[in-house]
């Protein structure tokens, strides 16, 4: 027979019991908040973020479909995307795919066939098996210019080093024209040297897609200068006069700084302005910005070259001129 004092205990053990069980339960709950595999794996978290980045590529004209509709496989297979976008599916017969990612056509297809009667819920995924296209086009200042595979996860650089890497004359921007918007072009500034590896932007090369490598300006610096020629200029900067003729290695002492010319081609022919270098250079003329093809000519005192022979003489002249590399070197 139970004594009193151990019935008044019952109580007190119970809720005891109460407050270890809801102790208990809050540390799971903490422990399961803690182990959230999206925030405790960095890893996991950067992988989903890139994937999220990864481009979604528009079905095309020639591009080969592979067609799964789950648990009817007498209506999967594949089917070759025609000239026009559509592709001829079993019972379905033609449907416009091109323009649409592998998603949106299978939501298409998937509403095909609720809306026909044919299946009640349909679950459809389409995939682009082959590309018409299963390569990108690499052109401009490159070595060999071609088309090459992007089989795998191809980028900007890959695709560089597969033409052969660039030439002496190219520029600082890269166009990537991407297959599902030729239209809009999306410029790539190229780092100057290795170094700078690690800030290059290296976009996804997709099959289709067109990488254009710039060319870099060009201005001529002719006349009475210590080193006459031509030279590249990245398209990013526009040198000014000084600085072009900083280049050229600068006037000499038989110029006539007076009389130096700068012929520009213009929509309506060529544009000559007339230069004083002494009034530029104490501020007294504006240092003129120079633009790609733009000819400074700085006549010897006795301007003979241009007093006879004229305009004409000094684009001949631009047009034979040794290119210098010299900002590359």
């Amino acid at each position: 027979m139970e004594s009193p004092m151990t019935r008044n205990n019952i109580p007190r053990i119970k809720s005891w019991r109460l407050l270890l069980f809801f102790f208990c339960f809050g540390v799971a709950v903490t422990s399961c908040a803690q182990t959230d595999p999206t925030q405790s794996d960095p890893d996991r978290t950067q992988s989903t973020s890139n994937a999220d980045k990864a481009p979604n590529i528009a079905i095309g004209a020639g591009d080969q479909l592979d067609i799964e509709i789950f648990d009817t496989p007498e209506l999967s297979g594949s089917a070759r995307v025609s000239q026009t976008g559509e592709i001829n599916l079993t019972v379905l017969g033609s449907i416009q795919v091109a323009g649409l990612t592998p998603n949106q056509a299978a939501r298409k297809i998937e509403s095909e066939l609720k809306s026909r009667g044919l299946l009640i819920d349909p679950h459809v995924t389409v995939a682009i098996a082959e590309y018409a296209t299963q390569g990108a086009t690499v052109t401009g200042e490159v070595h060999s210019p071609g088309l090459y595979p992007t089989l795998g996860s191809r980028r900007l650089l890959d695709m560089i080093a597969l033409a052969g890497g660039v030439l002496p004359t190219a520029g600082r921007t890269a166009s990537v024209l991407h297959r599902d918007d030729p239209h809009n072009p999306r410029n790539i500034v190229l780092v100057p040297n290795n170094n700078a590896l690690s800030a290059q932007e290296n976009p996804v090369i997709s099959p289709g897609d067109t990488v254009v490598i710039d060319k870099a300006s060009i201005v001529y610096i002719l006349g009475d200068v210590g080193k006459a020629g031509g030279y590249l200029v990245d398209n990013n900067e526009r040198l000014s006069l000084i600085q072009a003729l900083t280049l050229a290695g600068g006037w000499t002492r038989t110029s006539a700084q007076s009389k130096v010319i700068l012929i520009r081609q213009v929509p309506e022919g060529r544009e000559e302005i007339k230069l004083d270098l002494r009034h530029v250079v104490h501020g007294e003329q504006a240092d003129i910005k120079m633009s790609n093809g733009d000819i400074l000519f700085v006549p010897s005192s006795l301007g003979k070259i241009f007093a006879y022979q004229g305009v004409g003489a000094v684009v001949n002249g631009a047009e034979q001129a040794l290119v210098y590399g010299t900002i590359y070197r």
